[in-house]
């Protein structure tokens, strides 16, 4: 007989089957708090005004006007305070005692007072207060106290979060958006091969009941990993919006906090408020903030904060079942440094990498974020796409952004390609400075920028050179823009030298030229530094070095990996050779292609700008040939 899967009772916790464990009961809360203190001090300073009261008066009583008389003449009144016609004082025995003068008696009471040598006293006669106004006195820097102590409590609470040290955080709430405002895949673009990877959780999230007969389980957590600005965020959103489910949506590092255990707390309650209301999404970004490898040097010990929260996020990703209907999305952009802990099998199951889009996924993006933008007509959002190679969804985001600005700033009633083009310039450049250079220095300038983009445009294989200016943008005092005519993953050793022998142009035309080096070559030196580091220690293009990888990345470092000392002394000789050789290639071709230089630097000192066609007419140079060799 086939075995057949009973059917299951779904009718109050559809995420759950059967023998799953039933959820924790809810925390009771401890009795006590600030009002049970206030409580028990007002009881015990009623109970000690009580007892004060009355042993305070046992020991004085009131007498009447003749009784004291009679006290006087015996001389049995020790001394006695007078304040109108009230009288207070203490006879011989101790006995204090008070009385009221009557206003019509008519004795001698000074004299009798004076002949029984009874100490008067001019002191006014201290009224005690009641029992009531005693209470409140007592009690009233009591309560000031504590008014004190709430307040700052709660204002330490407002500042630590989860509720401080004294107080409850409120439970997580997943984000409400309406359904007109509810992010799908609609709004992604770009990433096909990612959306295509998280519909299989969305499918899960719908359909339950198929993977469920089939057996399967889906992936406890996805991580998005891939670089900033990406979409890792939104597609989180956009698994939540399609599958209609609960979202709560947290950042890593606000479960660290100075309060040891208080971030462990904040995931515990995080998951138990997402198991309530499931199936849910829990996504928490830029978790490499507490996902760290541990052990590290940044740990603390076994109490550390960050650690504590790391270990209960796979205590509680570990806890579920494939029946609970939690699925966490997290999203990093340093998925080397994570611990391996968090990403074996039964944690973080699938790892998507999110890369920048290409040419087709930039124009599709560029249409999502122009949709509430006018454009006019003459508006070639491929053409904008081809000349941004390597932007990521943010940045063509901003960059629409930036031309609609620029619109609104000359009154167009729509944005042009005029506009959008402007935009990219300040993007990609910086923005225009004001700034007034001595003819000297602007002469250099221009021929430190034409010595970029002459190397660039014999270079075989190297970039298009899309612009040169001298006017001073951000931090330059001039500009050489290159960009491929396609997106490129994999780069040749040519291709890198290539890029080193133009980046040192500047500096090569300077010297060519003028036989000075100035400091404008800074920029450019990080660059080739760059670049020269990676083809020795990382990429296996030195033959001395070797085939290794041995400059260490930060996931080395944690785990305390490094090259050999004489290792390193290698990988800088060879970044010294191979920079000195692309130099010294750049400076034997500038003198051999001087008038070209010449010519471009005059234009340049003409025109302060020169558009791509303009910069090769001027260095006499076919584009078309340009781009013919870099084919082959």
């Amino acid at each position: 007989m086939a075995n057949s899967v009973p059917p299951r009772d779904r009718t109050d916790q559809p995420w759950r089957s059967e023998g799953a464990p039933p959820p924790p009961p809810p925390r009771k809360k401890m009795p006590g708090g600030w009002i049970a203190l206030v409580l028990a001090a007002v009881a015990v300073f009623v109970l000690t005004n009580l007892a004060l009261s009355y042993f305070g008066n046992g020991d004085e009583r009131t007498i009447s006007y003749t009784e004291f008389s009679r006290q006087v003449t015996d001389g049995k009144v020790a001394k006695i305070y007078s304040k109108g016609d009230a009288i207070e004082g203490e006879l011989d025995n101790g006995q204090r005692f008070t009385t009221q003068r009557p206003a019509f008696a008519d004795d001698n009471l000074w004299s009798e007072l004076t002949k029984q040598k009874v100490t008067v006293t001019a002191e006014p006669v201290v009224e005690r207060p009641s029992f009531v106004a005693n209470l409140l006195l007592s009690l009233a820097p009591i309560l000031l106290l504590v008014l004190l102590w709430v307040f700052i409590s709660r204002r330490m609470s407002a500042g630590l979060g989860a509720g401080g040290m004294l107080g409850r955080k409120a439970p997580p709430k997943p984000v409400e958006v309406t359904a007109g405002q509810r992010t799908t895949f609609a709004d992604v673009a770009g990433i096909d091969e990612v959306e295509g990877e998280l519909n299989d959780v969305v499918d899960f999230l719908k359909n339950p009941d198929a993977y469920w007969r089939m057996g399967a389980k889906m992936p406890r957590g996805v991580l998005l990993a891939g670089p900033p600005g990406t979409g890792k965020t939104l597609l989180a959103r956009a698994v939540a919006g399609e599958a209609g489910v609960p979202f709560f949506s947290a950042s890593a590092s606000e479960f660290i906090e100075m309060i040891v255990g208080v971030g462990a707390s904040r995931v515990r309650e995080l998951f138990n408020e997402a198991r309530k209301v499931a199936p849910a999404i829990i996504f928490i970004d830029e978790i490499d903030t507490i996902g760290r490898v541990r052990g590290g040097s940044a740990a603390m010990g076994g109490h550390d904060e960050r650690e504590q929260t790391l270990n209960q996020i796979l205590t509680e990703m570990d806890g579920f079942s494939g029946s609970e209907g939690v699925i966490v999305i997290a999203a990093t952009n340093r998925a080397d440094v994570l611990d391996p802990a968090l990403t074996r099998p039964g944690r973080f199951d699938r790892i998507v990498h999110v890369s920048p889009p290409d040419r087709g996924g930039r124009e599709a993006i560029l249409r999502i974020h122009t949709r509430d933008i006018p454009l006019a007509e003459d508006v070639d959002l491929a053409r904008v796409a081809r000349t941004t190679p390597g932007m990521t969804g943010a940045e063509l985001a901003n960059l629409a952004n930036e031309a609609a600005l620029l619109a609104v700033k000359r009154r167009r009633p729509r944005v042009t390609q005029a506009d959008l083009s402007e935009a990219l310039e300040k993007v990609q450049l910086g923005a225009e400075r004001a700034l007034v250079m001595p003819l000297e220095e602007r002469r250099r300038t221009a021929y430190h920028e034409s010595g970029h983009a002459l190397l660039g445009m014999l270079q075989p294989g190297a970039d298009p050179v899309r612009k040169v200016t001298i006017v001073p943008r951000g931090r330059a005092l001039g500009v050489t823009l290159s960009t491929p005519d396609a997106d490129k993953y994999a780069y040749t050793e040519d291709y890198l030298r290539g890029r080193i022998i133009g980046a040192l142009g500047g500096m090569a035309a300077e010297h060519v030229v003028f036989g000075v080096v100035t400091t404008g070559s800074e920029s450019d030196l990080e660059q080739v530094t760059n670049i020269a580091r990676g083809m020795a220690g990382r990429w296996g293009m030195s033959d001395r070095v070797g085939r290794l990888s041995a400059i260490p990345g930060d996931a080395q470092q944690a785990y305390g990996l490094s090259a050999a000392p004489a290792t390193l002394d290698a990988v800088a000789h060879e970044m010294r050779r191979i920079v000195d050789e692309c130099y010294e290639r750049a400076c034997r071709l500038l003198e051999e292609h001087r008038p070209k230089l010449d010519a471009l630097a005059a234009a340049l000192l003409e025109n302060e700008t020169l558009e791509e066609a303009e910069a090769y007419r001027a260095a006499g140079i076919p584009r078309l040939a340009k781009a013919h060799a870099g084919e082959q």
